[in-house]
């Protein structure tokens, strides 16, 4: 058996009597095929639309007042939690509130960034409707609540919040969405359809292959330990995943 010294040093001769031939070879290599976007149909207006800083009302009707009800804020959300167009989308991971500005950070940075001949955007959320009150600076206690200072859309965890859809792949989208999801003012990221399904399935395999009998949920419905005394009754609705 020829040792490694040995063929170092065959290879050496070889290259000086010049009796080596160079030949270029081209392999066969296997691309993906292209995607086919056949039920894709571009809108006349693929930008996403302005929103009213505030509701519009009848001018006989005085704007109302409204208190915090943080519940609009707590939990899952259970309605827009699914992608219309079944591609892009950013997805609030957290519970929070948008103002106005908010709504112009995201309609001008993506307005920027797509490519409006392949893509359009479309908003799944409203305009901001509720109202938020507040006092000048300085008041004493008391005198009533105060005048309406902006308004905000309440936003619960799972809510879709803009979706990105159009002839395009999934790295066109996400650098100018994420950035978008940073500036947000709750956590959110920037998902797929295929992330969504893939999230679902690995929520459903992990319960599946779950053996300890004492999850979350049974501990708190059968009051182990006396947990009842210190719990939240948020905690009795969500089993502690949501705050």
């Amino acid at each position: 058996m020829l040792s490694l010294k040995t063929v170092s040093q065959l290879f050496k001769q070889t290259l000086a009597s010049g009796n080596i031939a160079i030949v270029n070879t081209a392999g066969l290599k296997y691309f993906a095929p292209p995607i086919k976007y056949k039920n894709v149909e571009q809108p006349e207006r693929p930008k996403l639309r302005i929103m009213e800083r505030q509701p519009q009302l009848p001018p006989n009707i005085r704007p109302p007042k409204m208190q915090k009800r943080l519940r609009y804020m707590r939990g899952p959300e259970m309605v827009h939690n699914t992608l219309l167009h079944k591609q892009y989308a950013i997805v609030a991971t957290g519970g929070g509130r948008l103002r106005w500005g908010h709504y112009e950070m995201m309609r001008l940075t993506i307005g920027r960034k797509m490519n409006v001949n392949t893509m359009f955007a479309t908003w799944r959320i409203p305009a901001p409707w509720q109202p938020i009150t507040k006092k000048g600076q300085g008041q004493r206690m008391g005198g009533g609540k105060g005048a309406i200072d902006h308004y905000v859309t309440p936003i619960k965890a799972g809510r879709v919040i803009v979706e990105i859809a159009g002839k395009c792949e999934f790295v066109e989208v996400k650098r100018f969405l994420q950035q978008v999801a940073n500036q947000l003012p709750f956590q959110a990221t920037v998902v797929s359809q295929e992330m969504l399904d893939e999230q679902i399935a690995a929520e459903e395999e992990h319960a599946r292959q779950n053996e300890n009998p004492f999850t979350m949920k049974y501990v708190i419905q059968n009051n182990l330990n006396g947990c009842h005394r210190w719990l939240s009754p948020v905690d009795h609705k969500w089993f502690g995943k949501h705050l």
